[in-house]
């Protein structure tokens, strides 16, 4: 894709988002206009844009990832064509010498030239598909109902304990948990009734289910996580991402620990994976016998455990990237998949 001759940085607050943009060699030609952060806000957004000769195909706009300040004016320019990159906060402060003033807009200054300055690295912004976005939201209701009604019912086995005894108490906290655990199961049939209405996820969702060791939670957040299996990820990168994947820690002679997972990912898939992985332990032959062989040998039983997580991981990216069922106890063809397995 050609390299843009305008790049708009966009400080984007809840009430309001300030632009400021840049051009190479790199100086500033605009800074600091304000536009409300409303539908009318991102058309008055876009006539400015085109008054100024900052066109779709001629720009590239860069905000930082402010959760849901963000996302309307997203799905607006990108809806008409223009590039967007929704960048880590981090990564753009770490950009940046700390010194000076901070406000809306040196932010938006300094996001239009870390643009300029990182173009190559930008992560370009794509929509997201409206079911896996409902989806995603139905997850995270979810998990925020499950914690609540764990949290109640650790308060309810305290008042159990208790020598003097409060019923009506009691009988509130049962009602509670008895109401999130039916909308939590609303969410379940949710999400299920969403995937069985699109073709393409009804059928990635098949597939995953068929894997041992997933179920309908495991196999939503994989797809989300995905895209649906559209969003080409190795096992490797996407082990990286979740957290699972142990790095050496170790520095001359005086640093040393033992390899861990950076647990950087999603905590709940990769919980959910640990889960998955303790069942195939116990419930799998295959699983059970590769757990027993590798403790016997000395290895710790929670490594083994995370190799397991690991290799289901691979199984369900083979599966979301053929878009197959799983086969028990296929073996791959392909001549180095055949120089490995000869080899081990």
């Amino acid at each position: 894709m050609a390299r843009p001759e305008y790049f708009i940085g966009v400080d984007v607050s809840a009430c309001e988002f300030t632009v400021s943009v840049g051009k190479e060699p790199w100086e500033v030609v605009k800074r600091g206009s304000s536009f409300e952060n409303s539908a009318e806000g991102y058309d008055e957004f876009l006539r400015w844009l085109g008054k100024k000769g900052y066109g779709a195909g001629r720009s590239v706009v860069c905000m930082e990832a402010t959760g849901v300040y963000g996302q309307g004016l997203a799905y607006f320019l990108a809806a008409h064509g223009f590039r967007v990159a929704v960048e880590p906060p981090l990564r753009v402060k770490r950009a940046f010498p700390v010194h000076g003033h901070k406000n809306d807009v040196v932010d938006s200054g300094h996001l239009a030239e870390y643009a300029s300055r990182f173009y190559d690295e930008l992560h370009v912004w794509e929509p997201e598909d409206k079911v896996l976005k409902q989806v995603r939201t139905l997850l995270k209701t979810r998990e925020q109902l499950t914690k609540s009604a764990t949290m109640h019912k650790s308060a309810l086995k305290a008042l159990r304990k208790e020598f003097i005894r409060t019923p009506m108490a009691e009988r509130m906290y049962e009602g509670l948990i008895e109401e999130l655990g039916g909308l939590v199961r609303e969410i379940d049939e949710e999400i299920r009734g969403l995937m069985e209405e699109h073709p393409f996820f009804r059928q990635r969702m098949g597939a995953l289910l068929s894997v041992p060791g997933v179920g309908m939670q495991l196999a939503s957040y994989m797809l989300v996580v995905t895209r649906g299996g559209k969003r080409e990820t190795s096992a490797r990168e996407l082990a990286a991402y979740l957290g699972i994947c142990p790095y050496e820690h170790s520095s001359g002679t005086s640093v040393y620990g033992r390899p861990r997972s950076r647990r950087n990912g999603s905590g709940s898939v990769r919980r959910l994976l640990y889960l998955s992985a303790m069942s195939l332990r116990t419930h799998n032959s295959e699983f059970k016998e590769y757990f027993l062989r590798k403790t016997s040998s000395g290895k710790p039983g929670k490594l083994v455990i995370n190799n397991i997580s690991n290799k289901l991981l691979r199984i369900i990216c083979a599966v979301l990237r053929s878009g197959k069922p799983y086969i028990p106890g296929y073996v791959s063809l392909h001549p180095e998949c055949m120089r490995t397995i000869n080899c081990a």
